[in-house]
């Protein structure tokens, strides 16, 4: 299809111009919101209080590893002792170099707001170089106050870097893979972590029953896992005060009982932290290099530490990771280790065997709470994960619930806490052992690894602006102990290993079809939009009846004139009186503030009654049941014209400085202290051919815009039409809102080859037909709803 060049003339729409001083006021406001993040300040005690919380959200995982990690370090037994020494050594300085140096206190400063995980840092670099894949962002988005980006001179190593990963389409796909790979293995931890952690837990029935078959260890598992799942819709906001205490019982508990155990059976395990003995263990040849992946582990969670970042501070996660959970976790493997030195034959279940007699039950108990509230923060971040993947458009859509009032990040998704059941479930019952499911589990958490720190680069140059030494050591560093991993794991593919390649290649799959099929949709409507001046050419009548009434055209366009219209008018005689195109779009940022969420700009002379409404979201921002859509965006619409009726009354622009100058148009923009309207309203002022509000949804009270200023200020009165075209639009209403959704069915062309005619005629066509509708999603009245279809081949 030929692209069409559309330019809007500015000669036809209003437009207001605005002295740049009028501006500054707003300026200010929005730098102190932008940096609100960045300035808040923490009570020394609400920092302590907010490290204990952050105990049982973000350090589940990674402090349940105890569980199984020597189990799959030694799977095969224990054939010189000094080999133990070497795997604790290993632990110890593994713990100490990735989850300590390289995320607690550098990875956790890449957060975006307080969002953490890869998609936090895709947004940061879509933020600083456009390398988003959807080029659907307008310089308007910029001025948000959770949009944040740096300027760069010219013959910096940033610029540089900027224009060379903006150059080719290439490299912002190859950027797009990996966060695409690193959400995929996030995905398979949501699948394997609770496997692996309930296994573990509900195996200590057997080292006290002995009698008990395993089958029926499985079986607990298996009950366990369902009961989890089954609970996740109620979410955790009524139970999450209990996780903080769980976990922090369980780490002074496995710390305390390994002070114990050292100080019993070896205290030479100490040793350990002499690195000399990480070199002797890789003196063992290649069966020691193997068991590398069971001591990869021992840092598994920690890219979940990264992932469930949420509302907690940087400083409290510090705090907590370490005063508490580092120094436990050394002291639970270090006993461990002195336990497994005098009985090496109880190298598989000794976590459970060197728990003192007396403690053994109530361990078990809160060890399977514990396994539990890991599992539960992994599903978690598997939900907010996928949620932020369907935000950018890189995943089908789905029902996405909220479960909390009070917790913005608290969500629910049953699509996909189905699928990860009958997975886990899958999982558990068909490897039947913790070994082939470590495996399995280091393979997914290395890739993820290894991700992050390809992504830190280009993090540390362009948003950072770090010296190129620093990052050369953070890389070098990182990739030295992640490729040692790597290359471990790689052994045991066969093992177990190919479970999170498996269900990482299907995920990986069905987000990347699904995000080709959108970019080609979104090109199909950017290439074939319509010339705004075919439109005006037409008259305010459009050369069609305007029956009463008003019809939302969605569009994925956030300018232009779309496809779907002109194929309406053209194949309809009749169109509403008043239209207004409308454009939900998700911006790299993790959410945009309610007041403001929409642009709203009108198209032509008043006559045509046409607008322009673009709603932006961020990825965590959520469409909720009880938001009426509909109601907004009439009520944004509706303050635009009241808006535009006070500025046309408004005779003298030097009076206007004048009283802004004063002090006076305040009353303009919080008119709702006033009892006016219950929405706050943003000028934007530029050179476009259309002029520009940014509106706060919100229902207007009032007919009437007092202005309280005096002096040489105009009178803020309404004009005559102005008031006519308000009165005109809720005429349009009480006749009826109809919402018009083009429906492009993408098709591959007959010359295609067979992988494309498969990706895009039968996988992306069946996504499309199970996924939710747009109208779904934006909670639209169903009776209200025109499709027009259309057919694009690619």
């Amino acid at each position: 299809m030929s692209s069409i060049s559309v330019e809007e003339d500015g000669g036809r729409g209003s437009m207001w111009d605005l002295d740049q001083k009028l501006d500054q006021p707003m300026d200010e406001e929005a730098g102190k919101l932008r940096n609100m993040y960045r300035e808040k300040k923490f009570s020394s005690l609400l920092i302590l209080r907010l490290a204990f919380q952050s105990l049982g959200v973000v350090f589940g995982d990674l402090g349940t590893s105890p569980l199984y990690v020597f189990y799959n370090t030694f799977s095969h037994g224990i054939s010189d002792p000094e080999d133990v020494i070497g795997a604790l050594s290993l632990i110890i300085y593994s713990l100490t170099l990735v989850p300590l140096l390289k995320y607690v206190f550098v990875v956790l400063r890449a957060n975006d707001n307080g969002q953490g995980g890869t998609f936090a840092l895709y947004s940061l670099l879509c933020r600083h170089a456009k390398i988003n894949t959807i080029p659907n962002q307008h310089r308007t988005d910029e001025a948000l106050t959770t949009y944040s980006r740096q300027t760069y001179d010219e013959n910096s190593l940033a610029a540089k870097v900027k224009l060379w990963l903006e150059a080719r389409n290439f490299r912002k796909n190859v950027i797009l893979i990996l966060v695409l790979l690193a959400t995929c293995m996030t995905i398979g931890d949501g699948i394997l972590t609770p496997a692996i952690s309930v296994l573990s837990a509900s195996g200590g029935i057997k080292v006290n029953r002995p009698e008990i078959s395993k089958d029926v260890v499985i079986l607990v598992a298996v009950i366990i896992l369902i009961g989890l799942f089954s609970l996740q819709h109620y979410g955790t906001d009524k139970v999450g005060w209990l996780f903080a205490p769980i976990v922090l019982l369980w780490f002074l508990l496995i710390g305390a009982i390994g002070v114990v155990n050292i100080w019993k059976y070896d205290s030479f395990v100490l040793k350990a932290f002499n690195p000399v003995y990480i070199v002797r263990y890789f003196k063992g040849g290649r069966r020691n290099w193997t068991s590398l992946g069971g001591i990869m582990l021992s840092i598994t969670g920690t890219e979940a530490l990264f992932a469930d970042l949420c509302h907690f501070p940087v400083l409290a996660i510090q705090i907590a990771f370490t005063l508490v959970v580092f120094p436990c976790l050394l002291l639970a493997y270090s006993g461990q280790a002195a336990y497994i030195m005098q009985h090496q034959d109880h190298v598989f279940d000794a976590f459970y065997r060197s728990i003192p007699g007396s403690m053994y039950w109530p361990m078990f108990i809160v060890a399977t709470a514990a396994a539990i509230i890991a599992s539960q923060a992994t599903i978690s971040a598997t939900f907010s994960i996928i949620k932020q993947a369907l935000a950018l458009g890189c995943f089908p859509r789905v029902k996405v619930v909220h479960t909390s009032r009070k917790f913005l990040g608290q969500i629910y998704i049953p699509d996909i806490n189905w699928i990860l059941l009958v997975l886990c479930i899958a999982v558990t019952a068909g490897f039947k052992n913790q070994s082939q499911i470590g495996n399995a589990y280091g393979t997914a958490v290395v890739l993820v690894m290894l991700v992050t720190t390809l992504l830190m680069i280009p993090v540390m140059l362009l948003v950072w602006r770090s010296h190129p030494i620093f990052i050369f050591l953070f890389t070098a560093l990182s990739l030295l102990v992640e490729l040692t991993y790597f290359s471990a794991v790689l052994f045991k593919v066969n093992q177990g290993g190919w479970v999170p390649l498996v269900i990482a290649a299907a995920f990986l799959l069905i987000m990347y079809v699904w995000h080709y099929g959108t970019v080609k949709r979104y090109e199909f409507e950017l290439h074939s939009k319509v010339s705004l001046a075919w439109i005006l050419g037409l008259g305010p009548s459009l050369g069609l009846v305007r029956v009463p009434g008003i019809g939302f055209v969605y569009t994925e366009l956030p300018s232009g004139v779309p496809h779907i219209f002109s194929h309406l008018i053209t194949n309809l005689p009749a169109i509403h009186s008043v239209v207004v195109f409308v454009c939900v779009k998700y911006l790299p940022v993790y959410i945009v503030p309610m007041e403001e969420r929409f642009l709203v700009k009108r198209i032509g002379p008043k006559e045509f009654h046409m607008f322009r409404c673009v709603a932006r979201y961020g990825y965590k921002d959520l469409h909720r049941k009880d938001d009426n859509f509909e109601k907004i965006l009439f009520d944004t619409i509706s303050t635009f014209v009241r808006l535009e009726t006070m500025m046309d009354g408004y005779t003298d622009s030097e009076a206007t400085f004048d009283a802004a100058r004063n002090g006076r148009t305040i009353d303009l923009l919080t008119a709702e202290r006033d009892g006016t309207f219950n929405s706050s309203v943003e000028i934007i002022s530029n050179s476009s051919q259309e002029s520009i509000m940014a509106a706060q949804s919100g229902a207007p009270q009032s007919k009437q815009w007092p202005y309280q200023g005096s002096g040489s200020a105009g009178s803020a009165q309404p004009s005559h039409a102005g008031s006519e075209e308000y009165e005109f639009l809720n005429e349009c209403r009480n006749a009826g809102m109809v919402h018009i959704l083009g429906n492009t069915i993408v098709r591959a062309r007959r010359d295609s080859s067979s992988v494309k005619k498969i990706s895009v005629d039968y996988i992306y066509a069946f996504l499309r037909r199970i996924c939710r509708e747009n109208s779904v999603m934006l909670n639209l009245p169903h009776e209200s709803l025109l499709n027009v279809g259309q057919i694009f081949y690619i």
